[in-house]
């Protein structure tokens, strides 16, 4: 460990594992360290599922949940869309050769008490029981004026600029009601709250292209889940890192984090001291750097049956967005199984999660819990969501954000990509992605 390092990176969440292995691939000399004996940290895959139950403190029935070892619970987990910023990521640092992934089948939005499939195209916008005959053809109308939209090519806007013009404006232009604007920001373009109304209508558009672009490649949703959870992804980074010899050390205690003038110079576990340039860290390294911003509350349910009222027999998300239950935020519903190796046979994993807004959490997912029918066990916890309080540039200690309600790892990427460009002053040149991810590697 005694060794100089361009940087080190403190924690093998996800977020650090992917900072690790771009850095890594950009030639980078790494240190990757993390206090716990497990990949993952907040965001670890717990095996077996005795684990589970050991860490909330419940008994675990006998010989109901068939073999612990079958069980991979995911503690945050999230979906990756096919054609989004993480498989762009995983392609680019050569993870994909350590993963395969599952289509998941079904994505769903809750509307008046029900789930409908989200429709996405110009036939299931006509079929769709989310809107009136009306409001069907001015939604399919929108769908193809989105999917015709050239960024480069001002004649496919039909007198609508996309840049300077709101989404607002883009709503109003179709005539679309409040109903469908809800469904379409957040199940379609996976927007978080209505900000993004007043924000530019580009925006939005290349979301709802993503979602559709990440649907074309595999057809039942845009959404993948790796084989075995998403603890495959930190472990993945661990061998890519290796490989371009970068530093892995778990069970490895963080006592200091060394200053001189104001910028960070190393790193010290015990009598040992690893110097460096930059260090980038979850917020838990460095509890006097971040601000708690709000609470996220999250359940893991256990359930031997799919969810009702859907076609997605065996994994499937489920948004509920804000304005149907009168809330400031999103309900997030995400559902796999044992087809992803993630549970015993004919068992299901299913979570619901949201941004925590009373001083009664588990009453404000009600209606997530509702959609899964009967629960056989339940884990509920909520955890603070924090923030850094700087951007690390005079001291270069660059600090990833807590993760969010999401069901889906676009967020997450997002702040990935902004730690990256404030730590290297680049922006993250998507154009160096020379492969795609192959059908070999979706089941």
């Amino acid at each position: 460990m005694e060794e100089e390092y361009d940087a080190i990176v403190l924690g093998t969440g996800l977020k650090e594992c992917i900072l690790s292995g771009m850095l890594s691939v950009s030639g980078k000399k790494i240190l990757h360290i993390d206090r716990n004996k497990y990949y993952g940290g907040e965001s670890a895959s717990i095996t077996p599922l005795e684990e589970l139950f050991s860490k909330f403190n419940v008994t675990m029935p006998d010989n109901l949940y068939g073999k612990g070892r079958d069980w991979n619970v995911d503690l945050i987990p999230k979906f990756l869309m096919a054609n989004g910023l993480l498989v762009k990521l995983l392609i680019h640092t050569g993870v994909t050769r350590y993963l395969e992934f599952k289509s998941v089948e079904g994505s769903y939005v809750y509307k008046s008490g029900k789930i409908s499939k989200v429709p996405i195209d110009q036939q299931e916008a006509l079929t769709s029981d989310l809107m009136g005959i009306f409001e069907k053809r001015r939604f399919k109308n929108f769908l193809v004026w989105v999917q015709n939209m050239q960024e480069d090519d001002p004649k496919s806007w039909d007198n609508f600029d996309p840049f300077n013009n709101s989404m607002s404006l883009l709503y109003s232009k179709f005539s679309l009601d409040k109903n469908t604007q809800d469904f379409t920001g957040h199940a379609l373009a996976l927007h978080r709250n209505d900000d993004y109304i007043s924000q530019s209508a580009i925006i939005t558009i290349r979301r709802i292209k993503l979602y559709s672009d990440s649907l074309a490649r595999y057809g039942k949703s845009p959404y993948l889940y790796p084989m075995y959870g998403l603890g495959e992804l930190p472990q993945g980074f661990a061998r890519l890192s290796a490989i371009y010899g970068g530093t892995y050390m778990l069970d490895k205690p963080v006592d200091e984090i060394i200053m001189e003038d104001g910028k960070v110079t190393g790193v010290r576990s015990g009598q040992e001291i690893a110097k460096c340039k930059q260090v980038f860290c979850d917020p838990t390294y460095v509890p006097n750097l971040v601000k708690k911003v709000g609470k996220v509350i999250r359940c893991i349910c256990l359930l031997d049956h799919p969810i009702p009222n859907t076609n997605a027999a065996l994994s499937t998300q489920i948004i509920i967005p804000q304005k149907q239950v009168n809330r400031k935020s999103d309900i997030y519903v995400s559902v796999v199984s044992h087809t992803h190796q993630v549970a015993a046979k004919g068992w299901f994993i299913a979570m619901v999660s949201t941004t925590v807004e009373t001083d009664n959490p588990e009453l404000e997912i009600k209606h997530g819990l509702d959609l899964l029918g009967p629960i056989n066990q339940k884990f509920v916890y909520i955890s603070d969501y924090l923030e850094p309080i700087d951007n690390g540039s005079e001291s270069q200690i660059f600090i990833s954000s807590s993760y969010d309600a999401t069901t889906h790892f676009e967020t997450t990427c997002l702040d990935v990509l902004s730690i990256f460009k404030k730590a290297t002053g680049e922006e993250f040149d998507f154009n160096k992605v020379k492969h795609e991810l192959g059908d070999e590697d979706v089941q």
